[in-house]
């Protein structure tokens, strides 16, 4: 039966393709609402994009233990949708104030970065209540598609909002856009399963078992190496392209939005090809393939030089982001089919805290990279080096069993096991 016909999972796609639209705003007028409200700084707008994502580094685990032990996933998803909406209308109310400081939008990005946490780590175990898992690839490829096809309005629209109506104004539109997916996923009639952890396990057993279990299987050891390599040096770089963009290249808010948008159509293209490449290569080698295109299209940011025509720059940061779109969607859609289908679902909880701990992570370290490399030799040498640094992403799935694993998409069912060292 296809997906579209399947009324829950179009319930959960139609909620989250609202949400991701809504987000698509707030990723823009964050760091703008710092920048032209606040006048943030350079080592500033590291520290604003590291606390959106330090809740990673803080709680992964636990929230993976938890999530494994006695919550149902739809009500987590659920009062993460209604918690990042209350936490993101503070903005717009604090500026009707005159009240909005850089302290309050750090502790917003923190806040909301917990939530989506416990979302990201439910939402793929959640998934698989749903879809069949012949049907996890075609499932998660549409997820992502629409995630995709957001991007490509979001941003532009992102940009009128932040020019008409300022920029922590534009963020009351993520927040109502939370309110929407959380009535949809609360509509989804699917039962799912209580799950609970063996009795007697100790909290300390919880906390490493996933970190154990990836790290004793290849697979999943490459993908997280190489995703949390990616995000270290992504982020340094997008902790500072807004600034960059608004000084050094003068570009206004629509163009940026608009360079930003061509993300979103190599994004949805990377999802049409993901689920062909994958039938025709293999989930692994097409994760391969999707991580050689990275470094190519982190070098091609820095192109994009002060004195340049803004239609020439715009049109450099759009092809960046369009090639990396496409690479980022070859990867996310095949890892996250392949990880769902070949983790035990009674470890999934745990192995998604562990895997979201060791790739997101890599985030707030590289945006605080950035930051302080950014203050120490300028914006577009920190462009330089970070792109110099995503090559170091190749080794991780070159030499892993990735190269070699053709055929089949994904694994056998049960393929996956807890490792001897696991238990």
């Amino acid at each position: 039966m296809s997906l579209w016909r399947h009324r829950d999972f179009v319930r959960l796609w139609a909620g989250q393709t609202v949400s991701v639209f809504g987000s698509q705003v707030t990723e823009l007028a964050l760091p703008f609402a710092a920048v032209l409200t606040l006048h943030a700084t350079a080592f500033q707008m590291g520290l604003l994009s590291a606390a959106g994502m330090a809740p990673w580094i803080a709680f992964a685990l636990l929230v993976g233990v938890w999530v494994d032990r006695r919550a149902r996933r739809r009500w987590i998803l659920v009062a993460a949708d209604l918690g990042r909406a209350a936490i993101l209308l503070s903005v717009p109310v604090a500026a009707a104030f005159h009240a909005l400081s850089l302290g309050q939008l750090f502790a917003v990005a923190f806040a909301a970065g917990c939530l989506t946490l416990a979302f990201n780590v439910a939402w793929g175990s959640y998934l698989n209540v749903l879809v069949p898992r012949e049907q996890l690839v075609d499932g998660n490829a549409k997820l992502m598609g629409s995630y995709a096809t957001a991007q490509i309005a979001g941003p532009s629209i992102a940009g009128l909002l932040v020019h008409a109506i300022t920029a922590p104004f534009a963020i009351l539109v993520d927040a109502v856009s939370f309110l929407v997916s959380a009535f949809a996923l609360r509509s989804i009639r699917a039962p799912e399963p209580e799950r609970r952890l063996e009795r007697g396990s100790s909290l300390r057993y919880d906390l490493v078992a996933g970190l154990r279990y990836v790290r004793d299987d290849p697979l999943q050891r490459a993908i997280a190496g190489s995703a949390a390599t990616l995000n270290f040096f992504g982020l340094a770089i997008y902790a500072v392209l807004v600034l960059y963009a608004v000084r050094k290249l003068h570009l206004s808010p629509l163009l940026i939005g608009l360079a930003f948008a061509a993300g979103a159509v190599g994004a949805l293209a990377g999802t049409q090809l993901a689920p062909r490449l994958a039938r025709r290569l293999g989930a692994g080698r097409t994760i391969m393939l999707a991580t050689i295109g990275f470094p190519p299209a982190l070098a091609i940011v820095p192109l994009a030089s002060p004195g340049q025509p803004a239609w020439l720059a715009v049109t450099i940061l759009a092809v960046a982001e369009a090639v990396g779109g496409i690479a980022v969607m070859l990867f996310d859609v095949n890892t996250a089919a392949l990880r769902q289908a070949a983790t035990p679902e009674h470890l999934y909880g745990r192995t998604a805290g562990a895997m979201s701990f060791l790739t997101q992570s890599a985030k707030p370290l590289g945006s605080l990279f950035g930051g302080a490399v950014a203050t120490a030799v300028g914006l577009h040498a920190t462009l330089w080096v970070c792109a110099a640094g995503g090559l170091l992403v190749i080794p991780w799935t070159v030499l892993s069993p990735l190269r070699g694993r053709r055929g089949s998409a994904l694994p056998p069912a049960g393929a996956a096991q807890l490792s001897p060292g696991s238990r």
